[in-house]
């Protein structure tokens, strides 16, 4: 049997990595053959199988980000061998970061017309969860211009709005209409690039700063003491949406407001939202942003960056380089 290389978590509750050869896996019913091009990782990643048990004991393998070319398809899959795709696998199978995955139907998105294989893995993960936020959690599952009906002229507060979901939210929220604003440290360009007020979370006290200002709704992206503090920014009949943690987890003990929703979710991997995502970027009105390039080899020295929560964009492997 043809063996690849795969890049495995040891234990659970260890984030040790090792690089190792295994067999190449075999699809499956509705399942793909994908060669990997490109894989990326998220931040916390080698904490979930502790923290969050997969369902049903697995390959811990990192990386749901994914862009590579068909290799095999089933009968009637709209992806045909040779197409390039690009997808945000689901967390009950291993992740991507190997020569060979497999990924069924409804999982896979066609890759942008023009972006690399790098470029486009960068992408899923990120732009579909800013996508659940806006068009699926916050006020319901809507369609594009139903989500635009909405959204417009609303106030967003988002935090951390220079990680990859943040960049993400932001982009989105403002072709929906939405007044955006971001907070951010040392990337505080990036954010005012994208078109939002920026936030400097370092010397902003929100408290104060909600003496004059108010939003509709908080899309947080960090948690902890970013998630406390911006509880305070809320008016009343607002939203608190996180993909950290629970709101409520963090409201301080003598918030005032009223009649508040809190939302938390994780993020489901939906391929045809991931096509409408494909349009935007072909359009030229969303893009992701890679922070630096790894071979799958050098997975310490890029595991240590993504540590650092000052990536700038997404940290990639790419699988063609030694």
């Amino acid at each position: 049997m043809t063996e690849m290389r795969t890049l495995i978590q040891q234990t659970a509750t260890s984030k040790t990595l090792t690089l190792t050869n295994t067999p190449r896996p075999t699809p499956a019913g509705d399942e793909h053959l994908i060669h990997v091009k490109a894989c990326s990782p998220c931040a916390g990643e080698l904490l979930w199988p502790a923290n969050f048990p997969p369902p049903n004991p697995r390959t811990l393998v990192p990386c749901p980000d994914v862009a590579g070319i068909v290799i095999s398809a089933p009968a009637g899959s709209p992806f045909k061998p040779g197409d390039s795709v690009y997808a945000r696998t689901n967390y009950t199978r291993p992740g991507n970061a190997c020569d060979y995955a497999v990924i069924p139907t409804d999982e896979l998105a066609h890759m942008p017309q023009g972006l690399s294989f790098v470029q486009a893995a960068t992408v899923p993960v990120s732009a579909q969860t800013a996508w659940q936020i806006l068009l699926v959690q916050t006020f319901g599952e809507l369609d594009w211009e139903g989500a635009r009906n909405i959204w417009d002229g609303k106030r967003v507060l988002v935090t951390a709005a220079s990680g990859g979901v943040g960049m993400w939210v932001v982009q989105l929220a403002k072709l929906l209409g939405a007044e955006v604003i971001g907070t951010a440290g040392g990337n505080k360009g990036i954010v005012k690039e994208l078109g939002a007020e920026v936030l400097d979370y370092r010397t902003t006290d929100l408290k104060e700063w909600t003496r004059k200002e108010k939003v509709d709704v908080v899309v947080d992206c960090v948690g902890g003491k970013s998630l406390r503090d911006a509880w305070w920014t809320v008016q009343d009949g607002g939203v608190v949406l996180s993909i950290f943690q629970p709101p409520l987890m963090m409201k301080p003990e003598d918030f005032e407001g009223e009649n508040l929703k809190d939302h938390f979710f994780v993020m489901q991997p939906v391929g045809r939202q991931l096509e409408e995502i494909t349009k935007l970027i072909e359009g030229g009105t969303c893009r992701g942003m890679v922070d630096s390039v790894w071979p799958l080899e050098q997975y310490e020295e890029a595991f240590r960056r993504l540590d650092t929560g000052h990536a700038k964009g997404k940290i990639v492997f790419d699988l063609e380089l030694n």
